[in-house]
């Protein structure tokens, strides 16, 4: 296929828009970000011609914003890996995110949550059953770790970032709706963790904040649990969390995941109107989660459990050669 090129070559904004202007070029490095790195993968997802996502591929690759990797020699198949180039768009896959939850789907309002009923709430509650794609963000301490823990259960609590490290946030969080109790979330975890350790679970917190502030913050605060930073925002990308951006960044909205070892999430909390109240629930989701991990997508009071696994990658039954 032959790609007409825009013609305003002094402007970086047409120039990005003639890689990646087209639709469902943003949507294919959506899913690839999403862990669906084959073609079947991909065509199921998008529900996409294999014409139109064969040459979407061939521009991505061509273009450098994507690498062909091969995963089978006999029959020959590929994998789709984003580049360098690829993971510079995820800030652009979360501010269109932002954009079209708060003025396209929304009122325009800046909030830190959302409706229950909302539409946002709806995809954040079908991430049960999904697995979390292999990839690690920077502790605190700057080392690479791994949002799933090895133990049972993993309590993943996102949080927008404390204005207490961040003088920037101070001015007007106060009245985001959603955006206050960060530090008191966390002193409740920090003091109910041998309650966590006693059900064979590990909390971790996330967060869009730099690992010193989060440094910073765990100090002050003296939290004994891993806190990540997300500042690629490449879990937020992975997994679609709700996200607004404040005080110039992307900030998660306040939720809390249940995984299990095998990096399936089993129990979603949102939205946390309480968050103090959110670390008993995380609670009561995680026993949830463990009695009744073989009933399909139950759900009380605003949290969804135990739905049927949905990997991330399926085997590639096809005879494409992609």
């Amino acid at each position: 296929m032959k790609y007409n090129r825009i013609a305003d070559s002094d402007c970086s904004i047409a120039q990005a828009l003639d890689v990646v202007g087209d639709w469902w070029t943003l949507l294919v490095v959506r899913d690839v970000a999403r862990g669906h790195t084959r073609f079947s993968d991909l065509a199921a997802e998008l529900g996409v011609s294999r014409k139109v996502l064969t040459e979407r591929l061939a521009l991505l690759v061509e273009r450098g914003v994507l690498e062909r990797r091969p995963y089978s020699d006999r029959p020959p198949r590929y994998e789709y890996l984003l580049t360098d180039a690829g993971r510079g768009l995820l800030p652009v896959l979360i501010a269109l995110q932002n954009w079209g939850s708060r003025y396209v789907m929304g009122d325009g309002t800046l909030t830190a949550t959302s409706a229950r009923e909302s539409a946002e709430a709806r995809r954040v509650h079908a991430l049960v059953g999904t697995r979390v794609p292999a990839l690690h963000l920077p502790a605190a301490d700057n080392r690479p770790c791994d949002p799933v823990a090895a133990t049972r259960w993993t309590v993943l609590y996102c949080f927008p970032g404390s204005p207490s490290v961040e003088p920037g946030l101070a001015p007007g969080w106060d009245e985001v709706p959603g955006g206050r109790g960060c530090t008191l979330e966390a002193r409740t975890f920090r003091d109910r963790l041998p309650e966590f350790a006693a059900a064979g679970a590990t909390v971790q917190g996330v967060c869009t904040q730099r690992p010193e502030l989060l440094a910073c913050f765990a100090e002050a605060e003296d939290l004994p649990f891993p806190l990540l930073s997300d500042q690629q925002l490449e879990l937020c990308t992975a997994l679609r969390l709700p996200t607004f951006r404040a005080a110039g960044s992307d900030r998660l909205k306040r939720l809390i995941l249940v995984l299990d070892r095998a990096r399936v999430v089993r129990g979603v909390l949102y939205p946390v109107p309480d968050p103090a109240a959110s670390v008993a629930a995380a609670l009561a989701l995680i026993d949830r989660s463990a009695a009744i991990a073989s009933v399909d997508g139950a759900s009380v009071d605003g949290a969804s459990v135990a739905a049927p696994t949905r990997p991330v990658g399926r085997a590639d039954t096809t005879r494409s050669r992609h």
